[in-house]
Parts: structure tokens; sequence; C-alpha cells
């Protein structure tokens, strides 16, 4: 006698192989037309954020760069050539935008430039499949991208919802990170929506 087959989950939208969306660092510093870290682009990309965050529901995580209390090695030099930017976590210049506000329910914040580590990695399990946008796209994207890579998991950058710090520096972090093939891709906004 066989016991019969057991019910099928209706929770289709926690399977762990379906993608994560990791939005980087969409903040008012980066967005901001006169912030010295403006990235030009930013409303563009922020606009197609917003449509990727609507697509991927509850799988989405939003992540915050912010300043550390007090800056070490490297970083110390840093924060002298932008002290402005030396304010606390919760400071305006360091909150999410208007138009991705909303959409943030899993927020994230790291000191560093890349958002990888272990917050990130718990959340979206092992050998993840992630899809990457934000700014910039030639510092705290590439920043990600890179370790999640090397971490085992598979990254789609959607190049048109990232931003860089200009557009020939934007255009060559896509082109460092299109090297890493297989094991990242480039989409546009509109052809991963189109196949998902």
């Amino acid at each position: 006698m066989t016991s019969p087959e057991a019910p099928r989950s209706s929770t289709a939208d926690t399977r762990s192989d379906r993608p994560w969306l990791v939005a980087v660092d969409f903040q008012r510093v980066f967005g901001d037309p006169a912030s010295p870290w403006c990235a030009p682009r930013y409303a563009e990309a922020a606009e197609n954020a917003v449509r990727l965050a609507e697509h991927f529901g509850d799988r989405c995580v939003f992540t915050r760069f912010i300043a550390p209390a007090e800056p070490r090695g490297a970083w110390v030099p840093y924060y002298e050539e932008f002290p402005f930017a030396l304010e606390p976590p919760d400071a305006g210049l360091y909150e999410l935008t208007e138009q991705v506000a909303p959409l943030a329910a899993r927020t994230l914040e790291a000191t560093t430039f890349g958002k990888w580590g272990p917050q990130l990695a718990d959340l979206v399990g092992p050998d993840a499949e992630l899809v990457v946008c934000g700014v910039s796209t030639d510092c705290c994207v590439i920043s990600t991208v890179l370790p999640a890579v090397d971490a085992g998991a598979h990254v789609t950058v959607v190049s048109d919802a990232c931003a860089g710090s200009d557009e020939v520096n934007h255009q060559k972090a896509l082109d460092v990170m299109e090297l890493y093939a297989p094991l990242v891709d480039l989409a546009t906004t509109d052809d991963l929506l189109s196949h998902n």
C-alpha cells in the first residue's frame, strides 16, 4: 500500500530557487544633484528599480551605505576627503529616496561599498540567484556583485537600473562585470521582466 502524495506547497513565492532582487543604495546622497556623490542617471535607474521591486515583491532587499562611527585604516583618509559624509545612519543624506522607500520592506545597512556579507548571504541562502541593480555601478554595485559571485551566487546585473558616477565609469563597470560570464549576466529591465 502506498501513501498518498503529499500536497504541493502553495508558497511558491518563497521557493529557494527563485531569484532575489538586491537594490543597492538608492539613497538621497546618490540621487541629489547637489551631492558630491550624485549619480547623474539616478532618476532613471530608480524608476527601473521600482518596476523590478514591484515584480519581485517579498523577494527584494534594499541596501543602504552608511558611514562608520569611527573610520579606520584606509577609510580615515577617505572620509578626510569626503567629510560631509560622516553623518549618523539616520541622517537625511542616507535615507532611501521617495520613489523607492515605499517598496523597501527589507533593508540592510553596511559601512562598506560592497553589500555581500553574512547578513545578505543568510537572507538569500546558499547558491543564490541574484538580480542586482543600484548605484553607483562603478563602486557599490560592482563591489557587491563580485564577492557574491565568488561565494557561489549567479548574478544578473540590470544595466538600466544602475547608475554610475558618470556614463563612462558606468559602462566600464558593466564591461568588467561582463567579463565574469557565465557567472554574471547583463540584462535590461524590459528584457528581465519579459522573461520572468
